[in-house]
């Protein structure tokens, strides 16, 4: 199985970032999808869910009208759209697959986004 983040960056406070991730290995629209983010000194966070069919999504109160997560289930992979980029977005972000009828779960290796003028 492969899940591999791509998309990261350094970008201005007001700036625009999309994150992709690509999997492979796993029968993917049998997998839910979410990115999370972790800071030094903090516990990983969820920030964005959606469901295996795409049909459903809900995002962390502090990212909502400003990032958007979505997924291609030809393509295999999921994208969190972010603008209105702030500083405390900052962070190492992961994705993450979790299985809709099993315990199995699966973790990119994460890319950074920083978030400074």
């Amino acid at each position: 199985v492969s899940v591999v983040e791509s998309g990261g960056g350094l970008v201005e406070p007001g700036g625009s970032l999309t994150l992709s991730c690509v999997t492979s290995g796993v029968p993917f629209d049998e997998y839910h999808a979410s990115w999370h983010r972790q800071t030094p000194g903090k516990e990983r966070e969820l920030v964005a869910f959606i469901t295996g069919d795409g049909y459903n999504s809900r995002m962390v109160d502090s990212v909502k009208g400003r990032f958007t997560i979505s997924r291609d289930n030809i393509r295999d992979t999921v994208s969190l759209e972010m603008n209105s980029l702030k500083p405390e977005d900052t962070g190492v972000y992961y994705c993450k697959l979790q299985g809709m009828s099993s315990n199995k779960e699966w973790w990119g290796q994460g890319t950074q986004v920083t978030v400074s003028s």
